[in-house]
């Protein structure tokens, strides 16, 4: 079971509510939620696709302000890609490829989305993703910035339930 789908694109940007006006203008996204400038937070918007229940597929992330994303040089263009698996068990493989090719760079847990970041072999930054389903999410914190315990989660969740149900994959799937 490889990866499944594209889950979202991160981009950096020069202002955040031009990007904003420019792709809910001109391509029908629509705003879900903001982070405002704060400690290591830079400002961001999260945005949704016309009839997309993923809970972003487009971040903008602003390189200019108070606060920036970590990195020399940074300049507007592709943050990263975020490729999801269908289980918590695929998550775990590529995780143990990743490590024996030495390409792992950070592990997440966003609440909704548990995470995997690489870079490849030319250093383009990719996140692996598994999606909580729609019907899990209950108390899960949106948007987390925490370590990522796989072992625990998959002792939540269990390795093969199908991850995006209802959230990236439509619930008829």
């Amino acid at each position: 079971m490889p990866i499944q789908r594209l889950n979202h694109a991160v981009l950096y940007v020069r202002d955040v509510e031009r990007s904003v006006a420019f792709y809910s203008d001109l391509l029908n996204f629509r705003l879900d939620h903001r982070l405002h400038a704060d400690g290591d937070v830079p400002e961001a918007a999260f945005l949704q696709a016309e009839g997309s229940t993923n809970d972003h597929d487009l971040a903008l992330m602003q390189i200019e302000g108070p606060v920036s994303p970590p990195g020399p040089g940074r300049r507007p263009g592709l943050a990263h890609l975020a490729w999801e698996v269908d289980t918590l068990a695929e998550l775990r493989r590529i995780r143990g490829r990743l490590l024996r090719w030495g390409g792992l760079t950070r592990e997440l847990d966003h609440g909704t989305t548990k995470s995997l970041y690489a870079n490849d072999p030319d250093g383009l930054p990719f996140e692996v993703c598994w999606v909580v389903p729609a019907d899990r999410v209950g108390g899960v914190a949106r948007e987390a910035l925490a370590p990522l315990d796989l072992d625990a989660v998959i002792a939540q969740f269990g390795a093969d339930l199908p991850g995006g149900i209802g959230i990236s994959v439509p619930a008829h799937h």
